[in-house]
């Protein structure tokens, strides 16, 4: 309310400001003041935001998603993911930070492009992006404020409808087709472009690799739908290497603006450990070294190298195991952590596990074998494009490791369902969707430990996070229609792609 009385009273004030005016319009105009900010400024603002700061990514991306896909584990019981206990403002953090920052922006610069008649690359660029934003919201959250969200300042909405997941869905796919029809061969975004610095191919190969995603998300709920945009997608052109994955280069400053979310997490906490069940998943993978150390003596000593168990307190973990959190390995501290890292959105690894996925519910043509070995190549091999100091895996270790654990077709779907869990490693959002979506891996609640006694999921993995309570009273209709659609404000609530 209080909200709205003040926009009622600054407009009460422009429209008289108005009439006093009239005849004086060139006079108070400052010739050497912009009306608007540059489009270009505003896009490369909302890239920033949605790569995110450490609030969100401390709770949402690792306090929640990486626990419970068991990335990571913490004996720290405010890492409540690794407890599937209920912390609203941890849990809620995605949504509290993406509505008044991400969307309001990519709609404000939809907004000044629509009036101005721009309908070429800043657009395009726009309309994927904003699929792109709008697609983690809903995934973990399932329905949200989509169609009327954003739009406070541009038409006065201040209680958006939640749409309904499976609506937001249809209109992001088709939003991602119109905006790859306005990208042409060169890009008016300049130095803005923080994620391709202007290549167009790349903008394309991304446009379409989403369009890729979202598909693949739709596999349970609308088969029928999830092959018909796969095979647009694909025969679109999506990703070809590593060359065309999709993040933005942080750097160390400065403060608060360019640094990236997950490195502030690991300057500020020294909790996180790697799962357990992520260790033993990278058993004699040259990925081991490079994503861990010990904590104890930072040693990358694949030997050294333990996974921590999850849904234990540290008093747990002693009497259980008779060890203290300092054995188990951590995140590379020398390697992936740094707040001049990478933020990473989607790979070509991800792409080629869904071409594999694709192939082997004859969505399209091909070997799946070879993509999926194509992928797990991807995957290995980015890591030292990505992080300058991780040491390059060759081809002869990519062969020795797939000579090792060769492709099954027998268990395809579950071997391109784990290797696209390790390449999601610190891209936990689409980590915990992907599983949501594939059931792989297949994963023991806590870890395989005992229930946590504190969990509000009957001992079950979460399979979403939560609305933030003040929406029950901040805008009680659409909520409330919400839960009444698509179920209770809960962890264990399904979204819709996840039926």
């Amino acid at each position: 309310m209080k909200k709205l009385l003040s926009i009622v009273f600054i407009s009460s004030l422009i429209l008289t400001s108005c009439d006093f005016d009239k005849g004086f319009e060139e006079m108070n105009v400052d010739p050497t003041q912009a009306a608007q900010l540059d489009v270009n400024n505003k896009l490369a603002s909302v890239f920033l935001k949605t790569s995110g700061g450490r609030y969100e990514n401390w709770r949402a991306s690792f306090i929640y998603s990486s626990q419970i896909v068991q990335h990571m584990s913490s004996t720290a019981t405010y890492w409540s993911g690794n407890f599937y206990t209920r912390n609203e403002g941890y849990a809620t953090s995605l949504f509290d930070e993406a509505y008044p920052q991400q969307v309001k922006e990519i709609e404000d610069i939809i907004f000044q492009l629509t009036n101005d008649g721009v309908s070429g690359d800043q657009m395009g660029i726009a309309r994927i992006w904003r699929a792109f934003i709008f697609h983690r919201i809903t995934d973990i959250y399932g329905d949200v404020p989509y169609s009327e969200a954003g739009k406070g300042y541009i038409d006065g909405t201040l209680k958006p409808k939640y749409d309904a997941q499976q609506d937001i869905y249809m209109d992001m796919l088709n939003e991602l087709e119109a905006g790859l029809s306005q990208l042409g061969s060169s890009s008016s975004l300049g130095n803005s472009d923080l994620i391709f610095q202007g290549d167009m191919t790349k903008w394309k190969k991304f446009g379409n690799s989403l369009m890729l995603r979202l598909a693949m998300r739709l596999s349970k709920a609308d088969p029928a739908s999830a092959q018909a945009w796969a095979t647009k997608a694909i025969a679109g052109g999506v990703m070809t290497s590593n060359a065309d994955i999709v993040y933005i280069q942080h750097t160390q400053g400065p403060e608060g603006i360019n640094k990236n979310g997950h490195g502030e997490v690991f300057m500020a906490d020294g909790n996180p450990r790697l799962s357990k069940t992520f260790v033993d998943f990278l058993q004699n993978d040259p990925r081991l070294p490079i994503l861990g150390s010990r904590r104890s003596d930072k040693s990358t000593n694949p030997a050294n190298l333990i996974g921590m168990p999850n849904g234990l307190t540290a008093g747990a973990l002693e009497a259980k195991y008779g060890t203290k959190s300092d054995v188990y390995a951590e995140p590379n501290r020398a390697v992936i952590t740094g707040e001049d890292a990478p933020m990473v959105f989607q790979t070509y690894a991800e792409v080629e596990f869904m071409i594999a996925e694709a192939i082997i519910k004859g969505w399209t043509s091909g070997d799946a074998k070879v993509h999926y070995e194509a992928g797990v190549k991807g995957a290995m091999q980015m890591l030292s494009m990505l992080y300058p100091n991780a040491a390059a895996v060759t081809d002869a270790e990519v062969a020795t490791y797939l000579s090792a654990k060769p492709y099954d077709s027998s268990k395809g779907l579950q071997m391109i369902g784990e290797q696209y869990w390790a390449a999601t490693f610190f891209n936990e959002y689409e980590a915990f969707a992907n599983w949501r979506r594939t059931g792989f891996p297949v994963l023991q609640p806590f870890g395989g430990e005992a229930v946590y006694s504190g969990n509000v999921t009957n001992g079950t993995i979460p399979r979403r996070l939560i609305y933030p309570g003040s929406e029950s009273s901040t805008n009680a209709d659409n909520f409330a229609a919400a839960i009444a659609r698509q179920g209770a404000n809960e962890f264990t609530t399904r979204v819709w792609w996840d039926k």
